[in-house]
């Protein structure tokens, strides 16, 4: 299996809810298995949507950081 080491970014600063999780999920339909993803946004609502979408895919979220007023989520694809 061909897994990427370089997280893909998934760019969805500016857009509100549910569109971060609209593009998570868009991203997580084609990702390969141990594929990661760094979702930037900028709802506020994405501190708890994201954790939670993670959760009831079963997709792993790696990290979670703040960065000049952007949310960074490193997610790994189950």
């Amino acid at each position: 299996m061909n897994v990427a080491i370089t997280p893909t970014t998934v760019d969805a600063r500016g857009l509100a809810c549910p569109m971060p999780i609209v593009k998570a999920a868009q991203w997580a339909k084609t990702a390969e298995s141990g594929q990661l993803m760094d979702l930037l946004s900028t709802d506020a609502g994405a501190l708890k949507d994201v954790p939670a979408w993670c959760r009831s895919t079963g997709n792993e979220l790696v990290e979670q950081r703040a960065e000049a007023g952007v949310q960074h989520f490193l997610i790994r694809r189950a």
